[in-house]
C-alpha cells in the first residue's frame, strides 16, 4: 500500500537541507530503484519553481511499504529529522485514485 510522508521544516531550514540533501535523495533513490516510489519533492516557502534564499518549508513523499509501521520507520530514519531539517513528519495511508 502507498503511504503519504508530510514532513514540515524548522524555520530557516535551508543550509540545513542543503548540507543534508545528498544522504536524504540516496534514500529516495533506493525507493526508487525497488519500484517503490510514486513522487517526492520539496514545498517551496514561495510561489515559485525555484525558492532561492526563502527555501522550503517542508518535504512530501508517497511510496510503498508493507505496513504503517514501516512508512514510519522510514520517516524517522529520514537524514533530514536527524539533521534537524524536519521538526516533525504525519505518515498516513494513501489510496491512489488518479491518473
Amino acid at each position: 500500500m502507498y503511504y503519504m510522508i508530510c514532513s514540515q521544516d524548522v524555520e530557516n531550514s535551508l543550509a540545513l537541507r542543503l548540507q543534508t540533501r545528498e544522504k536524504h535523495l540516496a534514500r529516495l533513490q533506493a525507493l526508487t530503484s525497488q519500484g517503490r516510489l510514486l513522487l517526492a519533492g520539496p514545498l517551496p516557502a514561495v510561489d515559485a519553481e525555484n525558492p532561492g534564499e526563502a527555501g522550503f518549508t517542508g518535504s512530501l513523499v508517497v511510496a510503498e511499504f508493507d505496513s504503517l509501521e514501516d512508512a514510519q520507520k522510514w520517516a524517522d530514519a529520514d537524514p533530514y529529522l536527524a539533521a534537524g531539517v524536519y521538526q516533525n513528519s504525519v505518515v498516513k495511508p494513501f489510496k491512489k485514485v488518479l491518473p
